[in-house]
């Protein structure tokens, strides 16, 4: 239980006074009337005795009395109504509330002032052990206690209430004052009257009540004068002629009034009578605030006053215990505690502030001075010590002598003691043993109850050895006589007086309360007598700290017939719990919330509010989510029906926040409550700034920023270019190939170099992107803002009138701040336009993201705050208890039932810092300014539309296409540029491209390439014609990916178009490709702010297999040509179709191979088959030879002159040297192009044996290139298509294999890791074994048969002739050695031996490509097939040392036939 003010060794004796009635007439009424008093009233605060009183007992033994309190109350003949004492506890507990201020402020945000004593203790989550420790502190602290003034009061309130009954007597009159005015004309008379008046309401059967002690009941006769007014001798006379008549023990003259009550005086004279009327009065109740109802009383007589031993019959028995209806109801009109009784009326706060305001400027006692007290005081004393001890003393005596006559028993009931209580004992029968004799009733001078009124006499007196002795020997005569009524009241006054017994010779017989509260409650079926066993019980077992016994009894009385008990018993369980050694704090909250339901079932809503905010403090965050929603339901509705708002919409708002695990139906409830309660609030400040609202929840740092108009959606063929939307999916790897796109095109527009000002360009910002810039607006392109809403609940929210929120700080054109700073709200749309989404539906549980619109019409900085909305439900036809949907005014696809008004901010949080020691060592975020953009000045805008743009390509097919270009700003763009990472899939033609004209056949099968028809003639023979590599933007040190868009005039007007060719070749890897394309292009007119502005495109071509193409060059062994010069070559190659058919692709025809090359150029076909048709179905190869022949020289002039010569297999010539073949090709040999560049610069001023190494490696290298054009019928929809495209083959290497596409190579098994030194030089000092074979070229002439006749001559001599061809461009020495012996068994086997006559080695200088011959001659002794391939050649160059061997092994072995004549 809570602590006390008074200990239970005092509040016992002070609940269980001797009782005293007064009797007046009407002028000693009126006497007192002066000081607003009755004459009980007036005695009150004097009730009390201020010394200690001595009595002796029947054993002649002197008795002490310390702190005796008298009752005085005025006779009432009608009992209290049980309605009325409920009213009135009901208005003492409502009345008594905790320090003003702090139910206001227990509700808050983050957590919660428990407020659990007279001051507030702060408590947190983590909150148990926090709460433990704060409890233990209190528990041991006599300063700070939890005290509960509300329970006292009741408890003080019941205990002075409790109604008069046979079976006890411890509240029956045990004197009267008989109170008469010194003013009257015959006061002896009037006592006569008075007297006979107490006697006749003693005896006479017509008055049931009061109840009186005994029959001779003591009379105390009172004269009282008015001393500002009466006659003091007079008076002084009377009293003397009263002691004659009364005895001096048995009367008093008192004298008050010693002042009159309108004079002004100086002294301010204390009012002690305030404290008691306030408590007990009746009609004084409506000066509470907030009290349930008030009752007003229509009875003008001056005894209209009711005080709490005299209730008055006026006040009606219509008070309901249980209400009609729940007590929490927000309908006025229906909440019970405002009508209560019929003639009750309700009282707003501000009247019945005003009333209490009146009700304590009455000044009490007005005419008494500082005299008047001690003499009240005086008197009470002198009625104690004279009259009323002595009566009690004799009576006590008289009962005793008349049991022990009776019982025939020794003299003294003291003596008698021991033989009552020893020996045998009959053993008690338990309860349920018992009839149910609660009915049975004493005769008034029955002996048992003449025991039991020396009991209470005893008690009374604080006698309580004698007392507890009385009633054990009752409770046995009880029992026997199964009188339950009367046993249990023996045995709870017995279990009390035991306790109280000075010494504490026994312990508390706590069995004796249990089996009387059992006794009251279950056969006599009086709560009333078991409430008050229970409070009595529970405070002794408190003050014996056994905590858990109090709280069990407590709980024990909790019933269905008053709340009001219930409630307050609960909440004293909970405060047993905390105050046990070891705290139980959750059964502390659990306890508290049963006390706050039965606190608002009894209409206790401040109580009820209370409790719950108490309890929760333990529930907080520890994931009982189920109960903190109940526990913050009924706190929103308690503080919204005492007016709490802002506690109301702060407790709803908890329970949407969380997430909650409540059904569908119940957070609808929830939902619409807040609503409900949020629309009231927001009414009493409409003009206030709008609030934050809970739902739904934003995730702030998912919100996206998009600058820029939507992507146009695909017209037909025309199919707008991707750039940047929102509907894209952030990709890292792809952010990052577009940001080095756009470093390389500024680099290349600022002639290779980065300005330092530059950064990339980034029209959508989310959590990824780097915020710590003001991004960059233009003025007229509208700001996209996507906010990510999440619905946490289980039923939808709709949110209407959705847009965002900003405010705006307009600049002037040069940038500069207007003079007046303002910032403008979302008034002034001339400004900034914004859009409005008027529904915006988000179901149950769902992520739903929003996209808002800005439109900005003036430069400036634009700062987003958040967004604005109205927050509603969908109407459905539920209703939470008693609150009906309101019907929706919502026109629109979705009917609102309930909306709201609010706001919520868009908070980001920038990253988290992690550069210096400091930001390590710390938690620092940097900003994020995603949502504060610069809007500048206008830029021009392009869009790019692709016309007859394909999604699948054969590898190596040609398309056209067409590319629009558009500026749709009002401002010039200039510089327009395309840069990808793939330059060889596209091309807009090169400078060439308008010089060739069309040919007819071209056009109609609407053919990409420029052809031209040629004669049969000229078949198999090469067409030669010529372009530089600087015309098609591919030269030594330029952009290969950086294109130059050619607009005519290089400008786009506003508004102005532009159609451009385009022509794409399919990538030579199947499969599914993404190609960037990146925009640049630039003002005419310079922005400070805005250098240029890009526009991104990403094709998705997906290829298929075409033709796989390999091809070889190998020297020729002829070293003539038909024009006399040496050093032909021959090309082999070979053509596989891999195509599966799966494109419908029905066969491949070769339609013309060319070569492209500085240096060499096809010269013809050598094509054994006349067959001039090349084609190649599925899965089909083919082989193709080719003469080339050296360029003239004059081709080689410039450095940049490429040879392009055709060799066709059809009629029509595609002239390669022109767009868009050459475009491909020159594209396709780009990053070939930097190679002898950067390598003549590495050599410049080496070794001179670098320099031989390099000339050996020429000899052996070519630059030969083949393109491949061929053509594809495709049959598709029943119809024929003819595609087109083309191969490249770069030849670098004599002997050596190239490919059209680099094949895949399979991944090596695994090998063991091998540690080498890397070499320093970078030049390997020796030349490899084919470059060397390369150096002179070596053919042998000779008959290809020898005719001999052996018969005649056994030598055979034949002729042969040596050609040495130098092949490098520098001197070289050959050394000749014809001693060579073939060595290897295979060749021994094959060929048959012979040898040379003759010189066996020759020395020889060849100048550079130098021809020489030898003549020499073989010798053979029989016929045979031999190989004259023997001659060993080693050669060097003339200014080196190192020889090198020369190898003939990609030579023909040289076999000669010698036969027999």
């Amino acid at each position: 239980m809570a602590q006390c003010v008074q200990s239970v060794q005092e509040l016992i004796p002070d609940s269980f006074v001797p009782c005293v009635a007064a009797l007046c007439s009407d002028e000693a009424e009126r006497l007192t009337r002066l000081n607003h008093l009755s004459f009980a009233e007036l005695l009150k605060p004097f009730s009390r005795l201020t010394s200690e009183v001595h009595m002796r007992d029947p054993n002649n033994q002197l008795h002490i009395i310390k702190n005796l309190k008298i009752a005085v109350s005025n006779i009432i003949t009608q009992p209290p109504q049980p309605a009325a004492i409920r009213k009135l506890l009901n208005d003492v507990v409502s009345g008594s509330q905790p320090a003003e201020g702090l139910v206001a402020n227990v509700i808050t945000a983050g957590d919660y002032d428990l407020n659990i004593s007279d001051r507030s203790i702060k408590a947190s989550v983590p909150w148990y052990s926090n709460w433990k420790d704060t409890l233990m502190e209190m528990k041991e602290s006599s300063l700070c206690t939890a005290t509960t003034p509300w329970f006292e009061s009741y408890r003080e309130t019941f205990l002075q209430s409790m109604p008069s009954s046979d079976h006890e007597f411890l509240n029956h009159y045990l004197a009267c004052m008989l109170v008469v005015s010194s003013s009257e004309s015959d006061p002896m008379e009037q006592f006569s009257k008075l007297s006979q008046e107490q006697h006749r309401i003693q005896h006479n059967n017509d008055y049931s009540y009061p109840k009186w002690f005994i029959p001779n009941t003591l009379k105390y006769y009172v004269l009282l004068h008015d001393v500002s007014a009466g006659d003091e001798q007079r008076a002084e006379s009377i009293y003397e002629e009263m002691k004659q008549k009364y005895g001096t023990q048995g009367c008093y003259l008192l004298k008050i009034n010693s002042r009159t009550s309108n004079r002004a005086s100086d002294e301010q004279i204390p009012d002690p009578w305030s404290q008691y009327l306030q408590k007990n009065s009746i009609q004084n109740q409506e000066s509470y605030e907030d009290g349930p109802c008030t009752i007003t009383s229509n009875k003008s007589s001056d005894n209209n006053l009711l005080s709490l031993d005299g209730l008055d019959n006026e006040v009606k028995d219509g008070l309901p215990n249980n209400f009609r209806a729940h007590p929490l109801q927000l309908d006025q009109s229906s909440d019970p505690s405002n009508s209560m009784d019929g003639q009750d009326h309700v009282k707003s706060a501000s009247s019945l502030h005003e009333t209490k305001k009146a009700n304590t400027g009455v000044i009490h006692g007005a005419c008494l001075t500082l005299t008047d007290h001690d003499r009240i005081r005086q008197f009470i004393q002198e009625f104690t010590f004279r009259g009323l001890l002595p009566h009690i003393e004799k009576t006590i005596r008289q009962l005793n002598d008349q049991l022990i006559s009776r019982k025939g028993l020794s003299r003294s009931l003291f003596s008698a003691t021991k033989k009552w209580f020893s020996g045998s004992k009959v053993p008690e029968k338990s309860i349920n043993e018992l009839k149910n004799t609660s009915g049975l009733l004493y005769p008034p001078e029955a002996p048992e109850l003449q025991i039991r009124k020396m009991a209470d006499l005893c008690f009374l007196v604080q006698h309580y050895d004698l007392a507890y002795n009385c009633y054990h020997t009752a409770k046995k005569d009880f029992l026997n006589d199964q009188a339950m009524l009367y046993a249990a009241g023996a045995l709870e006054m017995a279990a009390v007086s035991a306790f109280l017994q000075p010494g504490a010779p026994r312990p508390y017989p706590a069995h004796y309360m249990d089996t009387a509260i059992q006794t009251y409650r279950d056969i006599c079926k009086n709560m009333v007598l078991a409430e008050r066993c229970v409070l009595l019980s529970a405070e002794i077992l408190k003050s014996q700290s056994k905590y858990s016994e109090a709280a069990a009894l407590l709980i024990r009385l909790t019933s269905e017939d008053s709340d009001l008990r219930s409630a307050l018993l609960l909440e004293q369980a909970a405060h047993c719990f905390i105050n046990m050694k070891s705290p139980m704090v959750r059964k502390y909250a659990f306890h508290m919330i049963l006390a706050g339901h039965r606190f608002s079932k009894a209409g206790q809503k401040k109580h009820a509010l209370r409790c719950y905010c108490q309890a929760m403090q333990v529930y907080k965050g520890k994931g009982w989510s189920l109960a903190e929603d109940h526990i913050n339901f009924t706190i929103g509705r308690q503080s919204y029906t005492l007016r709490q708002l802002d506690n109301a919409v702060s407790a709803f708002r908890h329970i949407l926040i969380n997430e909650s695990k409540q059904s569908a139906t119940q957070q609808g409830a929830f939902l619409r409550e807040y609503l409900y309660v949020y629309k009231n609030v927001s009414q009493l400040s409409p003009d206030g700034p709008l609030p934050q609202l809970p739902l739904p929840y934003i995730n702030s740092s998912a919100t996206r920023v998009f600058f820029g108009h939507d992507r146009r959606p695909a017209d037909g063929e025309k199919q707008a270019a991707t750039h940047v939307s929102l509907d894209q999916e952030y990709d890292c790897e792809s952010s990052q190939q577009w940001r080095e796109l756009e470093e390389h095109v500024v680099a290349v527009v600022n002639k290779g170099i980065i300005p330092s000002n530059f950064h990339p360009t980034q029209y959508c910002l989310n959590s990824y992107s780097d915020n710590s810039r003001f991004p960059l607006a233009v003025v007229e392109e509208p700001i996209t803002v996507e906010v990510a809403f999440r619905n946490p609940l289980k039923v939808p929210l709709l949110l209407t009138d959705l847009s965002l929120v900003w405010k705006f700080q307009p600049k002037d054109v040069s940038g500069k701040d207007n003079e007046e700073i303002k910032e403008l709200v979302t008034s002034q749309p001339e400004m900034i336009g914004t859009e409005v989404i008027s529904e915006f539906l988000i179901n149950s549980e769902e992520s739903k993201v929003a996209r808002l619109k800005l439109f900005p019409h003036h430069i400036g900085e634009l700062h987003i705050l958040g967004v604005v909305y109205n927050l509603g439900t969908i109407q459905g036809s539920m209703t939470v208890d008693g609150i009906g949907a309101l019907p929706g005014c919502h026109t629109g696809k979705h009917s609102s039932s309930m909306s709201v008004r609010g706001r919520q901010d868009l908070e980001i949080q920038g990253p988290r810092l992690n550069n210096t020691k400091e930001e390590k060592t710390s938690i620092k975020y940097g900003p994020d300014r995603r949502l504060d953009p610069i809007i500048t000045e206008e830029m021009p805008l392009l869009e790019v539309f692709f016309i007859h743009f394909p999604t699948g390509l054969l590898c190596g097919e040609i398309r056209k296409a067409y590319v629009e270009f558009v500026n749709v700003s009002k401002c010039p763009l200039t510089g327009l540029k395309v840069v990808s990472k793939r330059p060889e899939f596209f091309t807009f033609g090169g400078n060439t491209a308008v010089l060739t004209p069309l040919s007819p056949s071209a056009s109609e099968n609407c053919s990409a390439y420029k052809t031209v028809v040629t004669d049969s003639t000229s078949v198999c023979t090469a067409l030669i014609s010529s372009a530089s590599s600087v015309d098609f933007g591919i030269g030594i040190g330029s952009q290969p990916e950086v294109i130059p868009v050619p607009l005519p005039d290089t400008i786009l007007l506003p508004g102005a178009s532009v159609q451009l060719p385009m022509w794409l070749r399919g990538p030579d890897e199947e499969g599914v490709h993404e190609i960037n394309f990146l925009f640049y292009y630039e003002s005419v007119k310079k922005q400070p702010k805005i250098q240029h502005r890009i526009l991104r495109h990403t094709a998705v071509i997906c290829t298929s297999r075409s033709l796989n193409i390999r091809a070889t060059v190998c020297r020729s062994n002829s070293l003539e040509d038909e024009e006399g010069r040496g050093g032909n070559m021959l090309v082999f190659v070979d053509v596989e179709n891999t195509n599966t058919s799966e494109a419908g692709v029905k066969e491949f025809h070769i339609a013309q191979v060319s070569s492209s090359s500085k240096h060499w150029s096809l010269q013809k076909s050598v094509n054994l088959s006349e067959n001039k048709d090349a084609k190649l179905a599925s899965r089909e190869k083919g082989k193709f030879c080719f003469k080339a022949v050296k360029c003239k020289e004059a081709a080689t002039q410039s450095a940049e002159k490429y040879t392009f010569a055709d060799i066709i297999f059809g009629n029509e010539q595609i002239i390669s040297s022109t767009s868009p073949c050459a475009d491909f090709f020159f594209r396709s040999l780009s990053s070939e192009l930097k190679k002898p560049q950067t390598q003549q610069s590495v050599n410049t001023g080496k070794h001179s044996a670098e320099e031989a190494m390099r000339m050996i490696q020429k000899c052996s290298e070519v630059d030969l290139n083949i393109v491949i054009l061929w053509k594809a019928y495709v049959v598709e929809d029943s119809k024929q298509l003819i595609l087109e495209g083309q191969h490249h083959v770069i030849l670098h290497t004599i002997g050596k294999e190239a490919f059209s596409y680099r094949q895949k190579q399979e991944p090596p098994e695994m090998e063991l890791l091998k540690f080498f030194r890397p070499e320093n030089s970078t030049v390997s000092s020796r030349p490899s074994v084919d470059q060397l074979s390369n150096i002179i070229k070596t053919s042998l002439h000779y008959p290809e048969s020898f005719n001999h006749p052996f018969h005649q001559k056994s030598l055979c001599l034949v002729p042969v002739t040596l050609l040495l061809s130098n092949c490098s461009k520098a001197d070289v020495d050959v050394i000749v050695d014809l001693r060579h012996k073939t060595t290897s068994p295979e060749a021994l086997e094959t060929h048959g031996s012979f040898t040379w006559l003759g010189q066996t080695q020759y020395k020889l200088q060849l100048k550079s490509q130098e021809i020489h011959s030898l003549q020499l001659k073989a010798c053979f002794v029989h016929t045979g097939v031999y190989n004259l391939g023997t001659p060993r050649v080693f050669a060097k160059l003339s200014d080196q040392v190192t020889v090198f061997e020369t190898s003939q092994q990609n030579s023909m072995p040289a076999l000669i036939i010698i036969n027999n004549i």
